[in-house]
């Protein structure tokens, strides 16, 4: 069980007025302009206790930083996110949650845990316009639980965050 501390909560109220993703220095520097007297040490390690509890997302950035931001979605997840302005789309993906595990159990491991990140253009950017192009490919994907395809790849979209993300 997590301690919730004054600087915590903190933090928590910091990036809760957030809709990007943001650094533990920038989330410091705001926390300063909000007359908050915290160490920069003090808001990794609440950053980082706060991701293993599943309460932030956390995407590294090119450079290997990490950046954060609350969860829309408390629950396992993945990231869409653009490459232009940083819009970012969370998504369940069940098939592929499943394909995963099955191919885990095939090389022999266990215990899993994974992170997954898709970085792209969105359609304001250059992305092609949902429901237009290639969605006939996903025909082909295959659950592994059942062998038959799929025309959504079993992914579902937990919401949409408009922020600022790592470009790649």
């Amino acid at each position: 069980m997590q301690r919730n501390t004054r600087q915590r909560s903190a933090i928590l109220e910091t990036l809760e007025r957030q809709d990007d993703f943001r650094s533990a220095q920038q989330i410091h520097e705001q926390m300063k302009a909000d007359g908050e007297t915290v160490g920069l040490a003090t808001v990794y390690r609440n950053l980082q206790a706060l991701s293993r509890s599943g309460r932030l997302d956390v995407l590294v950035a090119g450079d290997g930083e990490s950046l954060y931001r609350q969860c829309e979605d408390t629950g396992h997840h993945h990231h869409l996110v653009c490459r232009e302005c940083g819009r970012t789309v969370e998504f369940l993906a069940p098939k592929l949650e499943s394909a995963m595990t099955a191919i885990a159990r095939e090389q022999g491991f266990t215990d899993l845990d994974h992170t997954l990140e898709v970085f792209g253009l969105c359609t304001d950017h250059g992305g092609a316009v949902p429901g237009a192009g290639d969605v006939e490919e996903l025909d082909d994907v295959e659950d592994p639980d059942d062998g038959e395809g799929t025309a959504d790849g079993g992914i579902e979209s937990a919401g949409t965050v408009e922020g600022e993300a790592p470009r790649r």
